[in-house]
């Protein structure tokens, strides 16, 4: 018996020892095929990204992508392979080339699957194929027009009164400073909010986060981590399972929520126009299916209310710490109305200055900092003068792109000059297309002239009402993680009354 069992174990260990053998064989073939056969394998970039999806899988989860990305570009270049099927670019051709409109018959790149995971209504506008994305986007876009704009102006105005509201009464309350990110960020939700559902989430009224607007910010992070797992194709299941419990309930508590406020829109019976008022007008046989609008739903509310905070923010802090740029846009403020009533999306899209600023903002604090890749299509596609094969992930890196010398001169100093009207020879050389802080193309932010609006308004109302400076423990504020959107921490500014 003995004999038996000790021949046993043999076999199992034996077994074990080939098993490991063949695993660790297929993954070294792995890896020197992608490092010496693969199509990419003439791309610059790290060896070990090259083989191995862990590199931006670390990069990503870290928060760390968008440094990396712009490390790398600055060491090989326009283009660089983060990973073994991955290339993100920095020239601007490749914005054309990546996310431009295709000649008739040639394929769509479309957005990468393992990047874009579908809420659990499906995918919204942002994921959708190219089909559901036109009818979607039509629907949508009656909510984003002139019109609807200047219909929804007097419902943006009485956000921005309470905003300026509530920082008198933390003046009064004595707070020695005041976060200003918070702020932007009660401020923002509150409007799209009232937009999208039809109330706001009283954010300003209460001087606090309403519980689905603090689940956004770790839905967020949770849907990184998910994105990561996607990348191991059979492994993602055992991936998933090891992700705390904690994570993916906040994703699904984030979904209940926008199904009950949507609900809730749906039973209103209101006559003031909103963004489902003009969804629901068009919604014809080609309109939108529940499922599709509590998907869209959750993206209006992510992409409407926090990277339009984040511009501010960034743009509050950049201001403050170039006091000379600071004292010029008050100045073009101040300078240019007699009352605060003055003060409407018509007035502000004059300031000259305002536009620069808000311009340079944007490209050094692009509220989407890191990457949004597409495939290449069947058949492979030209990008920027080289050709790639089909089905490789493409991107341009954001960040990247924004802070090049070879893009931009001093690219890492606020110059808000630099978009001038009046040229300055020392930027003349300054390739400004590549700004895309929007995306480009015909998926690009269908609410790009409301956050202008907005970012205008917020920032002539404030810089109206108050003098700000800079509480030294924000000096360093930029420099932050980003998981898609950046994970801001608090911009603390004192504040004072301006007397008039």
């Amino acid at each position: 018996m003995d004999f038996i069992f000790q021949a046993s174990k043999a076999n199992v260990a034996s077994m074990v020892a080939w098993i490991s053998f063949l695993i660790i064989s297929t993954l070294l073939g792995r890896v020197f095929y992608r490092l010496y056969f693969h199509p990419l394998r003439n791309i610059p970039g790290p060896k070990l990204a090259a083989s191995t999806k862990l590199c931006y899988l670390y990069w990503t989860n870290s928060g760390r992508l968008h440094y990396k990305v712009k490390e790398l570009h600055d060491q090989y270049g326009d283009v660089v392979r983060i990973a073994p099927n991955f290339l993100v670019y920095k020239a601007p051709p490749a914005w054309k080339d990546i996310y431009g409109h295709r000649k008739h018959g040639d394929g769509s790149f479309l957005k990468d699957p393992q990047f874009y995971i579908p809420t659990p209504s499906g995918h919204s506008l942002i994921g959708s194929n190219d089909a559901d994305h036109s009818r979607e986007r039509r629907l949508l876009s009656h909510a984003f027009s002139e019109k609807s704009l200047r219909e929804q102006e007097s419902l943006v105005q009485s956000y921005v009164d309470l905003l300026i509201n509530g920082l008198y009464n933390e003046i009064e309350a004595s707070r020695e400073t005041v976060d200003l990110t918070k702020w932007y960020n009660f401020t923002t939700f509150d409007i799209i909010g009232d937009l999208v559902f039809g109330e706001p989430f009283n954010c300003l009224r209460d001087n606090r986060y309403h519980p689905w607007v603090s689940i956004v910010f770790g839905g967020m992070k949770s849907s990184t981590i998910l994105r990561g797992a996607s990348l191991y194709g059979c492994l993602a299941p055992i991936i998933k399972s090891l992700i705390p419990k904690s994570v993916l309930q906040k994703r699904m508590e984030h979904h209940r929520m926008t199904q009950d406020k949507l609900n809730r829109r749906l039973e209103m019976k209101t006559t003031r126009p909103d963004f489902m008022t003009y969804v629901l007008r068009y919604n014809d046989e080609r309109g939108m299916t529940q499922r599709e609008l509590e998907a869209n739903s959750s993206l209006l509310i992510i992409a409407g209310s926090e990277t339009t905070a984040t511009l501010l923010s960034g743009c509050t802090f950049y201001l403050l710490r170039h006091p000379e740029i600071h004292k010029k846009l008050i100045n073009e403020v101040r300078g240019s109305f007699q009352t605060q009533e003055e003060i409407n999306f018509l007035s502000v899209a004059k300031l000259s200055y305002m536009n620069c600023v808000l311009e340079e903002s944007l490209r050094m604090y692009p509220p989407v900092p890191g990457v949004l890749p597409r495939r290449v299509p069947d058949g492979g596609a030209m990008i920027d003068g080289e050709f790639i094969p089909e089905g490789t992930s493409v991107s341009m890196g954001y960040y990247s792109a924004f802070r090049a010398e070879s893009n931009f001169a001093e690219p890492d100093s606020f110059i808000p000059e630099r978009w001038s009207e009046n040229k300055d020879p020392a930027f003349a050389s300054d390739n400004k297309e590549v700004l895309q802080p929007f995306s480009y193309g015909p998926r690009n932010c269908l609410g790009k002239n409301l956050a202008y609006a907005e970012m205008r308004l917020i920032m002539a109302k404030v810089l109206w009402n108050f003098d700000l400076s800079l509480d030294s423990d924000s000096y360093n504020w930029d420099i932050q993680p980003s998981y898609t959107i950046w994970q801001k921490h608090p911009l603390n500014v004192k504040l004072t009354p301006v007397q008039r």
